[in-house]
C-alpha cells in the first residue's frame, strides 16, 4: 500500500504583468507564517476579469526567471495552458482531482477578499482550499475581519497574514518603463534584464 504524506501548498495566482517584488514578497511571507510546503506561481491564461494582458509566454518567462532563487516556489502551467477563460474554481477542481491529499490554500489581498463573492463559482472555491488574506498596514483590520465572518458563514476557511504595505504595482511598473523610468527597485535582476531585451511595455495600454 503507497501512503501519501499530506502537505500545504499555496497557490500564487495572478497575470504577474510583469511579476514583481510585492508578489515575492508576499508569498514568502505566506510560507514562513503558514508553514506551507511550497508555492505554485500560476501565471493566468486569459483572464475574465482582465484585458490587455501580456502574452503568456512573456509572463511565464519572467515568473520562472523571478522564483528561480527560491527552492520552495514552483511554477505552474495548470491556467496558462488552459484554452477559454481561467477560472480559479476550475482550476481548485483539477488540482485537488489530482492530488486529493494535498491540503491547497490560496493567497490573496484584501482587496480580493472583498471581492470574491463576485468570482466564478465562488462556492467551489469556499469548499477547495483554505484562503490566505494578506492584512496591510493600510487597510481597516476591523473590516476585514468582518468580512471574513461573512464569508465563513457561507463556507469558507479564511486565515490572516499580516505583513506591510508594499507599494509597488505592475501597473506603475508597466508605466515606468514606457515613460523610461528604473524599475530596478520594483522587479527582481533578471526580470528587468528580460523587460528590457524583450522591449515589453514600451508601448502604452499594454
Amino acid at each position: 500500500m503507497v501512503i501519501y504524506m499530506t502537505k500545504n501548498v499555496g497557490i500564487m495566482g495572478g497575470t504577474f504583468n510583469p511579476i514583481h517584488n510585492g508578489h515575492l514578497a508576499l508569498a514568502q511571507a505566506a510560507y514562513e507564517q503558514i508553514c506551507l510546503d511550497k508555492i505554485l506561481f500560476m501565471p493566468s491564461g486569459i483572464s475574465y476579469l482582465k484585458n490587455g494582458v501580456l502574452d503568456v509566454r512573456h509572463r511565464i518567462n519572467m515568473t520562472s526567471l523571478a522564483i528561480k532563487p527560491y527552492p520552495y516556489f514552483e511554477l505552474s502551467l495548470v491556467e496558462a495552458e488552459r484554452e477559454g477563460n481561467t477560472y480559479t474554481s476550475d482550476t481548485l477542481q483539477l488540482l485537488n482531482n489530482h492530488n486529493p491529499t494535498i491540503n491547497y490554500y490560496f493567497i490573496m489581498g484584501a482587496d480580493s477578499l472583498f471581492q470574491i463573492e463576485s468570482w466564478h463559482e465562488p462556492q467551489i472555491i469556499y469548499s477547495l482550499c483554505t484562503l490566505i488574506c494578506a492584512i496591510r498596514d493600510d487597510y481597516d483590520k476591523r473590516a476585514i475581519y468582518e468580512k471574513g465572518k461573512q464569508l465563513k458563514s457561507l463556507g469558507a476557511k479564511i486565515v490572516y497574514l499580516d505583513m506591510p504595505k508594499i507599494d509597488i504595482s505592475s501597473t506603475n511598473i508597466r508605466q515606468s518603463v514606457t515613460n523610461m523610468i528604473p524599475i530596478s527597485n520594483e522587479v527582481p535582476y533578471e526580470v528587468e534584464q528580460y523587460i528590457l531585451k524583450e522591449k515589453l511595455y514600451y508601448e502604452k495600454n499594454i
